[in-house]
């Protein structure tokens, strides 16, 4: 077999080419002339260097052969069409021989990286990100597939008090999705943004309250963006304020750290965010604990019943090995709850909205980001599997329009062509993204 070097191929993904046909054989050679050797070949041109290698090495292993005797599993990914989309999601699992299942809640304060991480553990952007608060508006659904285990990664947005949400006039779900979501998990991990050093020694008091009343519910902690920390030893005494020095059930032993006059005076920001849950905290809808109880935990600094603690940088994909790890083996036998090809319960369109306001957010000052609305215009497959989009954005504000569109029709360029690269990497295809800015009457 003679294979002809193409030049809109990077190498890696040449090698999976000729792995692929070395190990495959005579299924490979009839594959070429099919629909899913055009998807193949677009997986590896617009996955990035480190997917490739990962795709050579299961080949190479001889991984790749499904249960139905293919063999070859394409990487899960989101269909472009809304129908298709909806029939995966239907599709009955394709359970193996020895299933197993885990069900993760991910929960923090805002912007503590808990989308960053769920992309991470999937191996692919799926959730929006930005360095702005409420990038994550509702639950949404990632579902990790290795071997015989299905994990479903419950991504949340961040925990805030009932006080916030009014007074900010925030989407109802940013307070009950997160709680709701907790009830159906095996498994919590509370995210904690060590490199914010004036919450990371307290754990924020929304997600205590969610520990103590699903204390029945396994937890493990995570100290995310570790890289930002410049004192290391640092990280061994937030261990220990977080965990109140138990870590599964046994106490832990950290050098005592001599601190600066001002670590010991506690910060306002905690301060004031604990005298508004205050008068709230016996009328959340969302807690069912006395005011005896909430009288205690705003007390505490940390929770004494974690089951393990984990040190990470969200952005490194070998950091989050290790947590990845402790949740196969964390798995229990059970069926799966969806087919190995799923990869997320978002609609295409939501996906493209949310990757769309996550351009917004990243692009644009303030509360401008936050005041725009989307709408689908134009939504089409066309020849070769591209996939044309139009979407409509509408500003808030005669200013608000002129500064999305930018300088000479710039910025809102360079939100579509950020934006239609991740969608091509989601949708597997190339997408072709319109943005057309109006003013909201």
């Amino acid at each position: 077999m003679v294979f002809k070097k193409r030049t809109d191929f990077p190498p890696v993904a040449l090698r999976c080419r000729i792995t692929a046909a070395a190990v495959c054989g005579s299924n490979f050679r009839r594959m070429r002339n099919t629909r899913d050797w055009s998807r193949l070949c677009c997986v590896l041109h617009r996955a990035d260097e480190g997917f490739k290698e990962v795709f050579l090495n299961r080949l190479t292993k001889g991984k790749a052969a499904e249960a139905d005797g293919s063999f070859y599993r394409l990487p899960a990914s989101v269909p472009p069409d809304s129908g298709e989309h909806v029939s995966l999601l239907l599709r009955h699992p394709d359970q193996p021989d020895k299933p197993k299942l885990l069900k993760v809640a991910i929960i923090g304060a805002p912007n503590a990286g808990k989308s960053t991480l769920s992309n991470q553990l999937l191996g692919r952007k799926v959730f929006a990100v930005s360095k702005k608060v409420h990038t994550t508006r509702s639950r949404a659904l990632g579902v990790l597939t290795q071997d015989d285990t299905q994990i479903i990664l419950l991504d949340t947005p961040g925990l805030i008090p009932p006080s916030k949400v009014k007074r900010h006039q925030l989407e109802k779900s940013l307070l009950v999705d997160p709680w709701n979501t907790v009830k159906e998990a095996d498994l919590l991990v509370v995210v904690v943004d060590v490199a914010d050093r004036w919450t990371c020694s307290r754990l924020d008091f929304e997600a205590l309250k969610c520990l103590a009343q699903h204390p029945d519910i396994p937890a493990v902690l995570v100290l995310n963006k570790v890289d930002l920390v410049k004192d290391k030893n640092k990280l061994l005494d937030v261990t220990a304020q977080l965990t109140c020095g138990v870590v599964n059930g046994r106490r832990i032993r950290v050098r005592p750290v001599i601190k600066p006059p001002w670590a010991e005076q506690r910060p306002l920001r905690d301060s004031l965010d604990e005298d508004n849950a205050g008068p709230e905290g016996s009328t959340d809808p969302n807690s069912k604990l006395n005011k005896e109880q909430l009288k205690v935990l705003r007390d505490q600094q940390g929770w004494a019943h974690f089951k393990d603690v984990f040190m990470l940088s969200s952005v490194d994909s070998e950091d989050v090995e290790p947590l990845k790890g402790y949740f196969m083996v964390a798995a229990k036998p059970g069926p799966w709850q969806y087919h190995s090809e799923v990869l997320t319960d978002q609609s295409p369109e939501a996906v493209c909205t949310n990757i769309i306001r996550e351009k917004l957010l990243e692009n644009l000052p303030e509360e401008v980001p936050y005041s725009m609305t989307q709408a689908v215009d134009l939504w089409h497959e066309g020849e070769n599997d591209e996939l044309a989009i139009s979407m409509k954005l509408y500003a808030k504000k005669e200013a608000h329009l002129r500064m999305v569109i930018g300088k000479a029709g710039q910025l809102i360029a360079q939100i579509a062509r950020e934006a239609s690269e991740d969608l091509s990497r989601i949708y597997l295809r190339d997408v072709k993204l319109k943005l057309v800015v109006k003013l909201r009457k």
